[in-house]
């Protein structure tokens, strides 16, 4: 799909094109109340075409991109596409990732998925490494050997924190979601 259809690119583009459906000022309103709420808001992910050790693909250049964007009314997806947009998402990506993998109940799976996100964002120098001290790395090292569902849990608090208290006051005033907010509120309005 390119980038006309888009209706996060419609919104930046044209301010009377309604966003999907699903999507109430309401909920935008909440995102704004606090970061809590904002991630919050339940996101689904169909297992057979996302992977927890891939990004998340919120451009409008991707494959799967009507897949996406029915997502797109969700608190953390909405805010995963403003930091894909800022070049800093890794840390929503790594703290999505952390939710998926506490849902595996094999513990081979749960070892193949702890190794995977480990050399993707918690390695020194892996391709989307997050910002973690090195106790709560070296922690990881050793609870990936035999891994439980919160092996990831201390970094997964810090990721977050650094969210809440670095992107998310920037997201709340950024172009993307003031333009969401008064387009949901002019469409309220009818």
């Amino acid at each position: 799909m390119s980038r006309r259809n888009c209706w996060i690119c419609k919104v930046f583009r044209d301010e009377s094109k309604r966003p999907p459906s699903n999507l109430t000022l309401e909920e935008v309103l909440q995102w704004a109340q606090s970061f809590e709420n904002l991630m919050a808001t339940k996101y689904h992910f169909p297992t057979s075409t996302y992977s927890s050790t891939q990004p998340i693909q919120v451009a409008c250049v991707t494959d799967s991109h009507s897949m996406i964007h029915r997502f797109l009314s969700d608190g953390p997806v909405v805010y995963a596409a403003y930091l894909k947009m800022e070049h800093s998402d890794e840390n929503i990506q790594f703290w999505m990732a952390c939710e998926t993998y506490k849902k595996i109940a094999s513990r081979w799976s749960r070892t193949s998925r702890a190794k995977k996100l480990y050399k993707i964002y918690i390695q020194p120098q892996s391709p989307r490494e997050i910002n973690i001290d090195n106790s709560t790395r070296q922690t990881i090292i050793k609870n990936i050997q035999e891994p439980t569902e919160t092996c990831f849990e201390e970094a997964q608090k810090i990721v977050y924190m650094h969210m809440e208290r670095d992107s998310y006051p920037r997201f709340l005033k950024s172009e993307m979601y003031q333009k969401l907010l008064k387009t949901m509120q002019s469409n309220n309005s009818f």
